[in-house]
């Protein structure tokens, strides 16, 4: 599960069988996305800026 040097997002876990995105935010709390691309996925990993990559790419996308 990696960790991310993010002051918004603390960690993430990706389900590539069922396309489960979890990220865990920085106040302790986590949210499930669904149905989240593999290639999703592995642009959160490369991201430059994770929180900037998460605004544009999963929030208010991929619910569950």
């Amino acid at each position: 599960m990696p960790y991310f040097n993010s002051s918004a997002i603390k960690r993430a876990e990706y389900d590539e069988a069922t396309g489960r995105l979890t990220i865990w935010f920085p106040q302790g709390h986590s949210y499930d996305y669904c149905g989240v691309p593999l290639e999703i996925w592995q642009g959160l990993l490369a991201a430059g800026s994770p929180g900037r990559y998460f605004n544009a790419f999963i929030a208010d996308r991929y619910h569950c």
